[in-house]
Parts: C-alpha cells; structure tokens; sequence
C-alpha cells in the first residue's frame, strides 16, 4: 500500500498497515456513541412548519397556532421540571477505590461526560445532587458516605459503580467490607463490572435520566 509519511502523521502516526480498524469497529458497536454522533439542532418546527420532537424530553401537550410554533412550547410543569434536572445533574466529587479512575476518565475528552450536563463535579454535597459510589466501601467509611448523602439537597440520587459498591465484589463476605450500599443507602441506578469501562457509567447516568423523566412533582420521594 502506498502512502506518505503526511498520511501517517494525520492519521495519527501510525502507518496503514491494513484496512481493519479496530477502534472504527468498537465505536460502531456503541450505543452511546452513536447516539452522541446523532445529536441535532433543537428545531421546533420542520421545514413545513409542522410541529417535531422539540426538545429531547419535553413534548408539547397543546397545539398552537403556525405562526407561534417557531417561538412558543406549551407543555408541563412535571415535563419541564425532569428535562431541567436530568440535563444538570452535579455529581459530588468523592472516589474510594480504583472504580473512581474510571469515573475520572469518563469526564475527558474520549467520552465526554459533558454531552450529558453531569460534568460539573462539585466538591460540596451542599452543591450535588447526584451520588457516584465508585468503589469499595468498608464499615469504618459507609458512616461517611451516609453522612454526604444526608448533606445532598433534594431531590437526590445514588449511582453505585462497580460489584464491590453493590454487592462488596471479591471482598464479599470479608469482616471489613459493607455487602451492597442498598443497606445504609437508596440506590438508583447499579453498573455491574469490576472496574466498569467509562462507557458503562455513561449508561447508567443515561438510566438515571430516563427515571427522571418519569417523576412527578406532586409525588414524594419517600424513604430518601
């Protein structure tokens, strides 16, 4: 195969020694990133004026007139409240054991937690309003992950990353480790793996929006 050494510089500095890409391929199979590839512009109306989708979570509930559709959506309070929560969800910035590297590397560049409005790690519970229990979690700090869950704001909600945080993984049955932290505190969303990939959290943050879609106001979060 011919090329040049500018070919092999903009390809990343590696020479095309086949047409088989596996890094193409994964990409291909990944739901998420598909997904990002596909983002639109918000558009209220078609080129025909007829009403679309709008905002991703937001439908309207009322027709209106051809000459307000550019301009104006009537939908709910419940409807708007949810795509405002789950498009700004604030994880507190704490890790425990290997599973919080995993978080990190899920807010560069490769992944890019941003897409999803949950970049903004906040270094007080008083600011967050989501939970990431990345990694293990022993008797003597599950006092402390308690004590920054009751310290979050409402409403509030509980990711627990990786088989140690939600079943105590290989140190199950160990004298020094809690077995699940569904024991001392609610939890919303599980991703298995031991440690699970940066994608696998963009999964379970994506699981917890479509929860937030369905709530409503006038219903109580009981038991939190």
């Amino acid at each position: 195969m011919d090329f040049s050494w500018s070919d092999t510089f903009m390809r990343g500095g590696r020479a095309p020694s086949s047409g088989y890409d596996p890094g193409n391929q994964a990409l291909s199979q990944d739901p998420s990133a598909d997904q990002a590839r596909n983002i639109q512009p918000i558009r209220f109306v078609d080129a025909h004026g007829d009403p679309t989708a709008g905002i991703h979570g937001i439908e309207q509930t009322l027709a209106l007139p051809f000459e307000l559709r550019q301009n104006v959506m009537v939908t709910s309070v419940d409807k708007l409240v949810n795509w405002a929560r789950k498009s700004s969800l604030w994880p507190v910035a704490f890790g425990l054991a290997c599973c919080a590297i995993e978080m990190m590397a899920a807010g560069t560049a490769r992944f890019d937690l941003s897409r999803f409005g949950a970049e903004v790690f906040r270094p007080s519970p008083r600011q967050a309003d989501l939970m990431i229990v990345a990694g293990t979690v022993t008797t003597k700090m599950a006092p402390a992950v308690r004590r920054i869950y009751d310290q979050m704001a409402n409403p509030k909600y509980v990711i627990a990353m990786g088989s140690c945080t939600i079943a105590g993984g290989p140190f199950q049955g160990s004298y020094s480790t809690v077995p699940g932290i569904d024991n001392f505190v609610p939890v919303d969303v599980h991703v298995p793996g031991c440690p699970p990939r940066p994608d696998a959290l963009l999964w379970g943050i994506m699981k917890l929006q479509e929860k937030i879609e369905g709530e409503s106001l006038a219903q109580t979060r009981s038991g939190r």
